[in-house]
């Protein structure tokens, strides 16, 4: 067959589908990949054919705005660009043969859109629980959302009937192109769009998030998919000597899209000075650590985390699905300072596992950090909480699945 993967977003949205990109080129698919021009060498080198959309310029235009990492103004940051992106990602889908099959999020409306024009079957890929607002089990999208977990299920019900943010920020255009391309326009994207008929897939384990009984019927459920390209970029020469030199270091990430993240260095190279431990910064902006940095710190411009955090004590970062999948996967506990989107919903979860802790921006200060890592340095259950998860499953199975739904 032939399945076009349209992912949207940041490494951490593009990673999951260049690993469901090469388990179905093994199965003899061809496969190719449609996103942001940022991403086309990493997807050659997996083997894909790559088709870009937009220009690279608009998508760091869109990283580089202040409101994408804060919390409400974040989403509708999202969710104007990518309704500003629907009609070049369409543009890019019909300029390459009639696929046999797409898999995409659900920010990428230009597939759903595709789909409705063309008939071509497409399965929703979900990253993270945050995406299923659920009555029973409610996601922690905002961290004063804690008391709506307690309200009974009618009040949630009769909640999540208000106008919602995607249909707020991006369905008004989206009509408007579904009108130009003769495509009966949804009244609702989260209501109608959000979840593909044709198939569901949820990229994380049943152990981070059960099943609820309003999520989809057509769906499966796997794991994370733990792709950080370490087949193609091994760790460097100079990370790797720095690493033999002596104890297991604290990492520090706040993320590959965050290039707003001077404070983050800031607060991260003070709390290290107060506990004396060694650390690695990894950021693709190393302009944004502190300068004179003593030589207890190694700043790295990128690293596969499933190679680095095997060799790490604790593992600070923003949140992000991928980034945590890793941390859960070498079995290193971790401290979030979480943000925006699914962050706060994630942390809540490492937490919740005893694995982690979670900060937010304003308790993310050089005393509090140095504080709790000396806790997830010293205390062994945090250490002991981050055994014994099932990472891996039957990729066969998930295969068939996929191919059963073209």
């Amino acid at each position: 067959m032939h399945i076009l993967l349209l992912p949207f977003g940041s490494a951490g949205d593009v990673f999951p589908f260049i690993w469901l990109g090469r388990q179905l080129l093994a199965r003899g698919h061809r496969v190719t990949m449609i996103t942001a021009c940022l991403f086309e060498e990493q997807a050659r080198r997996a083997g894909l054919e790559f088709i870009s959309w937009g220009k690279a310029e608009e998508f760091e235009a869109m990283i580089r705005d202040p409101r994408i990492w804060k919390v409400g103004q974040g989403t509708k940051v999202v969710f104007d660009f990518a309704a500003k992106a629907v009609e070049p990602y369409l543009k890019a889908i019909e300029s390459c043969e009639k696929p046999d099959l797409m898999l995409a999020p659900v920010t990428a409306f230009a597939g759903r859109l595709a789909r409705e024009k063309h008939g071509t079957p497409l399965i929703t890929v979900h990253l993270q629980p945050a995406v299923f607002l659920s009555v029973h089990e409610t996601p922690l999208l905002h961290p004063a959302m804690k008391w709506l977990r307690a309200m009974p299920v009618w009040f949630k019900k009769a909640l999540f009937a208000l106008p919602n943010p995607v249909d707020l920020f991006a369905l008004p255009k989206v009509r408007r192109i579904c009108e130009a391309h003769g495509v009966k326009p949804p009244r609702s994207l989260w209501r109608e769009w959000w979840d593909s008929p044709d198939g569901v897939l949820a990229l994380f384990p049943k152990w981070f998030c059960a099943p609820q009984p309003d999520w989809p019927k057509n769906l499966l459920q796997w794991t994370f998919p733990l792709e950080d390209l370490a087949k193609e970029q091994p760790l460097s020469p100079a990370l790797q000597a720095f690493l033999a030199a002596g104890e297991p270091p604290v990492v520090f990430t706040p993320g590959s899209a965050n290039v707003q993240a001077a404070r983050f260095f800031d607060v991260a190279a003070k709390a290290v000075a107060k506990v004396g431990c060694r650390a690695v910064f990894v950021t693709r902006e190393p302009k944004q650590v502190p300068a004179n940095l003593p030589p207890e710190i190694h700043v790295e411009a990128y690293a596969p985390f499933s190679t680095l955090l095997k060799q790490a004590s604790v593992f600070v970062h923003h949140g992000g699905i991928g980034t945590m999948s890793q941390a859960f996967a070498a079995g290193v506990p971790q401290l979030i300072m979480h943000m925006a989107h699914d962050q706060p919903d994630n942390a809540d979860r490492v937490e919740r596992l005893g694995a982690g802790i979670g900060l937010s921006v304003r308790q993310f200060t050089p005393d509090r950090v140095a504080k709790e890592l000396r806790r997830l340095l010293s205390e062994p259950g945090f250490k002991e909480a981050t055994k014994g998860f099932q990472m891996s499953a039957d990729v066969d199975v998930l295969m068939r699945w996929i191919e059963e739904r073209a």
